[in-house]
């Protein structure tokens, strides 16, 4: 049977697209429902249950749930994977900020508790602003080797 206009008609009265709306296949209703030509006779099928508006469609999010987390534990992060140059991925200043914050924070820990005096200190920051070391670690090994620390200090 041609439903367009019991469709159309629905659609307009409950706000949605035509696709959403759902007739009932029951042959014996379909005289009833070809005859409904007024909004008026389909909110009265609606109400008997022989026209109804079908739910929303959605994408489901599992499937990206599962990737997301085992992205979390480092999963499918590999080479493999990674588009654009690695300064894209991590930013270079962002990593710069936070290795020279994390040395000038120990150098001054250091200089606070005496173990190195303001000369050493003034010294070792101008190396640390300069890019001499690389790491915090590396801070510790320079100075270890040059006899200002003791080792693992």
């Amino acid at each position: 049977m041609d439903y367009r206009l019991q469709r159309r008609l629905a659609a307009e009265i409950f706000g949605v697209g035509e696709s959403r709306i759902w007739i009932s296949p029951d042959p014996e209703n379909e005289e009833e429902i070809s005859q409904a030509v007024t909004k008026r006779d389909i909110i009265a099928l609606y109400k008997r249950g022989l026209i109804d508006v079908l739910p929303k469609k959605g994408n489901s999010r599992a499937r990206w749930r599962k990737r997301h987390e085992q992205r979390r534990k480092g999963r499918r992060r590999g080479y493999g994977k990674r588009k654009g140059v690695a300064t894209a991925r991590s930013d270079p200043k962002e990593e710069w900020m936070s290795r020279i914050r994390k040395i000038r924070r120990y150098l001054k820990w250091l200089r606070d508790r005496g173990v190195i005096d303001r000369s050493t200190y003034r010294r070792y920051y101008r190396l640390a602003k300069g890019g001499a070391f690389k790491s915090l670690g590396d801070l510790k090994r320079h100075m270890a080797e040059a006899g200002v620390i003791k080792e693992g200090a």
